[in-house]
């Protein structure tokens, strides 16, 4: 027995420490580094403007008072601009928490609270086929270290546009490269520079694309943000490490999604 099982050991043994040398490029630990912080991007799929209507009542009315009263704040609730004429509408939330520990516990607190189990009962207690909404979709999102907070525009009109903007990359290695393109070669500044003012940067953690990173310019207007985009294209700094070598621009990105929305009343900002 003791012959048969020694074997095994060893290759068990070379098994784990085989696994505990291997790391993710991108690999998020919970509770480690300076910045514990998460975003979590929510994104509601509607069907028709009844669900788009129970939607917002439950976010206006009981979701987003209950993360006030947690201590959550700078809550961004968004609507493309194409919602109107689309036939699967969506409404996005993106929710800033402290830390992982503080999203983990969400679920429970909220159904722990009284006050929004009875504002949410409609939505929360929907019929089966009469549902407020066909699926949620959550992302999960590692800030960057170059912006490891919110930051909140500061004047708020139904004119402004948010970009949210996703680049996915062939390789984790090369993912890599195009995120220290932002936080450390000097992509992050160009855009501070040029009144580009994104409310975030994010690393894709738990999401359906990944190697993945996201993040979310705010304009004035449609207008303000084609100039924008214009002046970027043509700045020197983004000439010069756009084609330096040494970060692979030209492969590092495989492809991007860029979405048009306004945020809604009701939303923190």
């Amino acid at each position: 027995m003791n012959k048969i099982f020694k074997p095994f050991s060893i290759i068990i043994s070379f098994i784990v420490l085989s696994f505990n040398s291997y790391s993710e490029p991108h690999l998020y630990r919970f509770g480690q580094g300076k910045n514990n912080g998460i975003f979590q991007i929510r994104i509601y799929h509607l069907k028709n403007d009844a669900q788009v209507k129970a939607t917002d009542d439950f976010l206006e009315t009981a979701f987003l008072p209950a993360l006030h009263r947690f201590g959550i704040k700078n809550i961004g609730v968004f609507k493309p601009v194409a919602n109107d004429t689309a036939s699967v509408k969506l409404i996005y939330v993106l929710i800033p928490f402290s830390s992982a520990d503080q999203w983990e516990k969400l679920s429970n607190r909220l159904l722990s609270d009284a006050t929004f189990k009875s504002s949410a009962k409609d939505f929360l207690n929907a019929d089966a086929k009469n549902p407020p909404f066909e699926r949620m979709e959550s992302i999960l999102l590692q800030p960057f270290s170059a912006q490891q907070n919110i930051n909140v525009p500061k004047n708020k009109n139904a004119e402004r546009v948010f970009e949210l903007r996703s680049y996915e990359s062939p390789t984790e290695v090369l993912f890599e490269k195009k995120v220290a393109m932002f936080n450390t070669g000097g992509e992050i500044p160009i855009f501070n520079r040029l009144g580009f003012n994104p409310v975030f940067y994010g690393k894709v953690i738990s999401g359906s694309r990944m190697p993945n990173l996201m993040y979310m310019p705010v304009f004035d207007n449609e207008q303000k943000k084609n100039e924008g985009w214009k002046r970027f294209g043509s700045d020197s700094t983004w000439k010069r490490i756009s084609t330096d070598p040494a970060n692979q621009n030209d492969v590092n990105v495989n492809h991007i999604d860029s979405i048009m929305m306004h945020s809604t009343d009701y939303s923190d900002y």
